[in-house]
């Protein structure tokens, strides 16, 4: 029989039953002489069963467990076995998902990583182990409760708040000042969330060591190379014409240039040093942005030495909150880097701007261009794209490195595109909260240097 006929076929029979019920009864009724009121018993009888079987129904799946199905015939029998089958299947499929669950579990209890599994509202379904030993969980008192109320950071509370949960935050454990955690959350199914904990106090203990290092190494060469420049710098007048060390004028040139490398060498480091420290300074100036590039194009100028172009289009009355000395250095080795890349005749067109999403610094050039393979490592420490070329200028592979920890201090962030032998372009970008519209003094107009 064709399935999509069965349920007619069994309206069908149900119709046939009643109507050989009341038929019975009417042939019973004319009998009798009452052929309307064995009729109405007989709808009646019928009413009744269906009404009994609804009830069972009803009480069965509110309670499936204590409810008993009866055994019958026809439509009803086909509801109960198809309820039957029905719910025979569904417990299939919670073994098969308890047994999903009982796995994930299990696979996540064995990370060494913290996992905590977060409701709608950022309540607290299930976590492992590893979150229990990070976070202070208990079990079971703290399922239910909302995860900002027990993580009490700023930085986490802020993290947590968004609707964009790209990247990682760090805070500090709630239940040990001395432990640095690092936290992400990943949504998934029905406005779930999974919250990844995992401690970096080592990693953090190693970059502070690191750094530590870096500081105290560079100020401790600044000692011998202050020693070495001022022998070269009495040993240069006598090695001019005529004089008695004229045959080492080369060697000595040569020692005073890679002296002077050093010692940039060794100003970045602790430039670096300074911005990567966790003590950010939080002092904040009113900074006379136009004014700090009058100062940067005179030097720019100075670099370049007519070999390429310059254009500045500034917005005079643009000022912004921060560190000068900082904000300097990022337009400086900016400008400096792509003057450094741009052969001579090139374009570097400098823009200071701003809009409703804050401000914008960006240098664009006409030199060489980076590769795609290059792009994503520019900023690293001592990575050039271009060895030869930057240390035959004497560029120490620092800049772009400076530059992106002086942007983070100030809560902005570095965009860079660029195409090999068409150009670059870098664009610096400033939240809205750090602009400030000044006075219009130090005007710069968009001009040619």
């Amino acid at each position: 029989m064709d399935r999509g006929l069965r349920p007619k076929t069994l309206l069908f029979r149900a119709l046939r039953k009643i109507i050989a019920a009341v038929a019975v009864a009417g042939v019973v009724g004319l009998w009798i002489g009452y052929f309307w009121p064995a009729v109405a018993v007989a709808l009646a009888l019928c009413m009744v069963q269906h009404l009994r079987f609804l009830v069972t129904l009803r009480r069965w799946l509110e309670r499936p467990k204590l409810v008993e199905l009866p055994i019958t015939s026809g439509i009803w029998a086909d509801v109960f076995d198809g309820l039957l089958i029905l719910q025979k299947r569904n417990r299939k499929r919670k073994r098969r998902l308890a047994a999903i669950l009982s796995e994930f579990q299990a696979s996540t209890a064995a990370l060494p990583d913290g996992a905590v599994v977060l409701g709608l509202s950022g309540e607290i379904i299930w976590f492992n182990q590893a979150a229990q030993a990070l976070l202070g969980l208990r079990q079971p008192q703290d399922l239910g409760l909302r995860i900002p109320n027990l993580v009490r950071k700023p930085s986490f509370t802020e993290y947590f708040a968004r609707t964009d949960y790209s990247g990682e935050v760090e805070a500090g454990s709630p239940i040990n000042a001395a432990v640095t955690l690092a936290f992400r959350i990943i949504p998934y199914g029905n406005d779930q969330r999974l919250m990844i904990v995992r401690d970096i106090s080592d990693l953090r203990r190693l970059e502070q060591a690191r750094r530590d290092f870096v500081a105290n190494a560079s100020h401790e060469l600044r000692t011998p190379l202050t020693v070495l420049r001022g022998y070269l710098d009495v040993m240069e007048p006598e090695s001019r014409t005529d004089g008695p060390l004229a045959t080492w004028a080369v060697p000595i040139r040569e020692m005073r240039n890679q002296a002077s490398r050093m010692e940039s060498l060794i100003n970045d480091l602790l430039k670096l040093a300074r911005l990567e420290s966790d003590v950010i300074q939080t002092r904040q100036d009113l900074i006379d942005i136009p004014r700090v590039l009058a100062r940067v194009r005179e030097e720019a100028k100075a670099i370049s030495q007519g070999g390429q172009q310059l254009l500045f289009d500034i917005q005079p009355d643009l000022w912004l909150y921060g560190r000068e000395s900082e904000i300097q250095s990022v337009f400086m080795n900016l400008i400096a880097n792509a003057i450094q890349y741009t052969q001579p005749g090139g374009t570097i067109t400098t823009r200071w701007w701003g809009d409703e999403n804050g401000a914008n610094f960006q240098v664009a050039d006409t030199g060489i261009g980076i590769s795609e393979k290059d792009l994503q490592r520019v900023t690293e420490r001592f990575y050039r794209v271009d060895v030869g070329r930057s240390r035959a200028s004497g560029g120490t592979g620092l800049g772009l490195s400076i530059v992106k920890h002086a942007l983070e201090n100030h809560e902005g962030r570095l965009a860079i595109t660029s195409e090999l032998g068409i150009g670059s372009t870098f664009l610096c970008h400033f939240p809205p909260h750090r602009i400030h519209r000044g006075s219009l003094r130090n005007e710069l107009k968009t001009s040619a240097g």
